[in-house]
């Protein structure tokens, strides 16, 4: 998304991939369907992104610049989250109530390996995809025109890019809630190392992912007390809120030095 986007601060939710798959989560839980069978609710998440995601690339079209794409992720990823609120604003049911919110705050605890089996192939699928654009993202980089005239076809690019971010991102979100700033924080800590190689820096993006996720899931089990478990989600934005507050100042400091 950073190399799509040419923006450091981009990130799977700007598409509105989580908060679709948080506002289908959500509506299966209000109706009462995630009760229906047991992967009813991860279900509702994938098709959640789904009508997300399409709705994004309808607004923002196939030859559009990177700014409408944004704008429209922006504007869907608001009219999921108003929906939400709405739904909240509706329940009547404290225990429907509770579980949406704790749903929305994101955790890995009492997820099954049925969840993982739902899960696995959608995210080798979409991780398959995006991985296959490296080397696009590497002319992308030098610039559109650039990587125009050396035969990167930009709208199949951003296609295979946010349905590999749908099917990757919109199955984990679907099965473990909405955990965030794992995929902002990630590239950051591994530009470095790949040399700033969009092709190197996808695999290890997703090796930092996976570490970084492990790291705060255990330190929400550490910091587990009384009985009152500090939801994963709500660990990684407390991380990861202040990592952006500071990338966000670091590039305005860059801007001015130029």
């Amino acid at each position: 998304m950073q190399g799509l986007l040419r923006n450091p601060l981009a990130e799977p939710g700007l598409l509105g991939v989580s908060s679709g798959a948080a506002l289908g989560a959500v509506v299966a839980l209000y109706t009462g369907i995630a009760n229906a069978f047991y992967l009813a609710l991860p279900l509702a998440g994938f098709l959640g992104t789904a009508i997300a995601c399409a709705f994004v690339f309808v607004l923002a079209g196939h030859n559009t610049p990177r700014t409408t794409l944004i704008l429209g992720g922006v504007a869907v990823s608001a009219l999921c989250g108003s929906l939400i609120s709405l739904i909240l604003n509706w329940s009547t049911n404290p225990m429907a109530m509770s579980e949406i919110v704790f749903w929305m705050m994101g955790s890995l605890a009492d997820r099954s390996n049925q969840d993982l089996l739902l899960a696995v192939p959608f995210m080798l699928v979409g991780c398959l995809l995006l991985l296959t654009c490296g080397r696009a993202l590497q002319a992308l980089a030098l610039g559109e025109e650039t990587a125009h005239s050396m035969g990167i076809n930009l709208s199949r690019l951003r296609i295979k890019i946010l349905l590999g971010c749908a099917l990757a991102v919109g199955a984990s979100v679907s099965v473990s809630g909405s955990i965030g700033f794992i995929g902002l924080v990630a590239p950051h800590l591994m530009r470095k190392t790949a040399q700033g190689d969009p092709a190197k820096l996808l695999p290890l993006s997703a090796l930092a992912g996976a570490a970084l996720l492990l790291i705060a899931d255990l330190g929400v089990r550490f910091l587990y007390n009384s009985g009152q478990e500090l939801k994963l989600g709500v660990l990684t934005s407390l991380v990861g809120a202040p990592f952006f507050i500071a990338l966000i100042l670091r590039s305005r400091g860059a801007s001015h030095d130029q």
